[in-house]
């Protein structure tokens, strides 16, 4: 969404700007310049982000795979 103002807005601002520094009016030409600018949009595939797991044993190797590489923490240290 964009602000649109009004043109005693613009002048107003404009009045205040004028008593810029010409470094610093320059700095912010190209500021808005860069801000009109197109930007192209990059395609994202969103398949990527998905898909189904692969793997050659079975569901219930899996799951004593992953219980037997659990560690329990026996040292707790009180603080």
């Amino acid at each position: 969404m964009s602000l649109v103002l009004k043109e005693t807005t613009i002048d107003k601002y404009f009045s205040f700007l004028t008593k810029l520094d010409n470094v610093t009016k320059k700095r912010l030409i190209v500021k808005l310049t860069e801000s009109i600018e197109v930007k192209e949009k990059k395609y994202f595939d969103l398949s990527s982000l998905y898909g189904a797991w692969e793997d050659t044993r079975s569901s219930d190797e899996i799951i004593n795979d992953i219980k037997n590489s659990r560690m329990e923490k026996k040292n707790i240290i009180a603080l």
